[in-house]
């Protein structure tokens, strides 16, 4: 169990868990491998990405986006409120959320963030996420996502 899977339980969210396996050191794109490992659609599968905004290293907010597409950091400020976000030093990306990079949960995570989540989730039935570990996803509805995350809903990406 991760603390993510903890927290949807404890909030009774319907989930399901996928395990899988990629060589984190021969994949070109990380997340693009962990959807064809799970035979998903790229933009099913979600990364979740720390951004520091307005220069300061230790104030973070979370940006989650497919993978199949890259975040756009100006687009990722507005959602914030930010007048500029940068993406977060790995360091501190994981002492804030208590999980390591490439296995970072939107869920249980140490510290309560802001959220944002890119628009396109809405058109999908089910998404992907990591449930904190690599090797793990969770596979939700969107909209429990938004809802458990009282997540802000923007358009993210360079698509």
């Amino acid at each position: 169990m991760t603390p993510a899977i903890n927290s949807l339980k404890k909030h009774g969210i319907d989930f399901q868990v996928h395990k899988y396996e990629v060589d984190i050191h021969n994949a070109d794109n990380y997340g693009q491998a962990v959807a064809d490992a799970l035979n998903v659609p790229h933009d099913h599968l979600f990364k979740t990405l720390l951004v520091s905004l307005n220069g300061d290293d230790k104030q973070l907010a979370v940006c989650i986006v497919p993978v199949s597409s890259t975040l756009n950091l100006k687009k990722a400020a507005k959602a914030h409120q930010a007048k500029s976000v940068n993406m977060a030093k790995t360091a501190f990306a994981e002492r804030a959320t208590g999980y390591v990079v490439g296995g970072i949960s939107p869920f249980g995570q140490k510290n309560r963030l802001h959220f944002a989540v890119d628009e396109s989730a809405l058109n999908l039935d089910r998404m992907f996420v990591s449930a904190g570990k690599r090797g793990i996803q969770l596979e939700l509805s969107p909209n429990h996502l938004l809802s458990l995350l009282n997540a802000t809903r923007y358009e993210l990406t360079n698509d």
